[in-house]
């Protein structure tokens, strides 16, 4: 009769077992999910992206017209596949002096292409005998200077007059800032040019990020004595700076502002002249962001005169960005 009895509380009870169970285990679950997404919060900077979004949402009335203002951007066209690039292109940059477009592609045959403003691929220049080149910038008068990731410098060169035409590497000058040995493919990737102040801004990727300014370049391309010089502005990164590499950048002569463009965390930064952050805006796509998807490798950021914004993303995508 005993074990009758006990029998029949194991069987009322062991259904409990596993509730109970899960009632002890419950709180192990929840805290490591909180430690999971506030690892994710911290790695990518959302804390950060918050505090900035509000502060400067506060004060947005009080910049208009100092600023580029990244928040007050929409987009015009969305995440375009560029006919006639297949895949990595890399950057892109505004030939102010054509009002056009230059990008880089750097996967099998590297070259130099000519894109109009709404997308479309209207010249090509091939390169040879360069290695890695992943950003590059327009200097005036047909002068452009890229990056060399692997080799960790800096090529000027010419544009041929002649779309078709080669670029050589070895008629090509160059300025070696070889800071940081075995890379290992996180190099050099964004650069830019002050026209009115003479000075390359170059980005190093990760691992560390670096910010770099080189001044004095076209006046010592002129002839005159070698007057180059380095400015290290990696600080206003490991103050300010909440994305977690650098794939391009681009400074705007009309602010003095400097946009910086992270492509593992879909965003663009906007600094003013003393490091200060005053703007962002996200490349997510729906729901979080404007984009019908969100970016799939942001490799290339520029302005061109009128203001307008363009992003360009591995493997040939183009996007461009009105001020409303």
């Amino acid at each position: 009769m005993n074990a009758a009895l006990d029998r029949h509380a194991d069987e009322k009870t062991a259904p409990n077992l596993p509730k109970r169970r899960w009632r002890r285990l419950l709180p192990w679950g929840l805290g490591l999910g909180l430690l999971a997404a506030g690892a994710v919060v911290v790695h990518q900077h959302w804390h950060q992206r918050a505090y900035y979004y509000f502060s400067t949402q506060a004060h947005a009335a009080d910049v208009a017209g100092r600023n580029i203002w990244l928040p007050g951007y929409r987009v015009a066209i969305d995440g375009k596949p560029v006919k006639g690039i297949d895949s990595d292109l890399s950057a892109i940059a505004y030939d102010y002096d054509h009002d056009r477009l230059l990008g880089v592609t750097n996967a099998g045959a590297m070259r130099v292409v000519v894109i109009s403003k709404t997308g479309e691929l209207l010249a090509e220049y091939p390169m040879h005998g360069f290695e890695d080149v992943e950003g590059i910038t327009y200097l005036g008068d047909g002068l452009v200077a890229v990056a060399d990731e692997r080799f960790q410098q800096l090529d000027l060169f010419r544009l041929p007059e002649q779309p078709g035409q080669t670029i050589e590497a070895k008629d090509a000058q160059f300025i070696v800032l070889d800071l940081a040995p075995n890379i290992h493919n996180k190099g050099f990737e964004g650069v830019t040019y002050d026209a009115l102040g003479d000075r390359l801004f170059v980005g190093k990727e990760r691992d560390p990020m670096q910010l770099l300014e080189v001044s004095g370049v076209r006046a010592s391309l002129s002839g005159g004595k070698l007057q180059l010089k380095v400015r290290n502005l990696t600080p206003w990164l490991d103050k300010r700076f909440f994305g977690t590499d650098i794939s391009d950048l681009h400074y705007d002569t009309k602010t003095g502002h400097l946009l910086v463009l992270s492509e593992e965390s879909r965003l663009i930064v906007e600094f003013d002249d003393q490091g200060q952050v005053v703007s962002f805006r996200t490349l997510l796509g729906a729901p979080y962001g404007e984009l019908q998807h969100s970016t799939p490798q942001a490799e290339g950021l520029t302005m061109d005169a009128d203001g307008n914004l363009y992003v360009v993303s591995e493997p040939n995508l183009f996007y461009r960005f009105e001020a409303r």
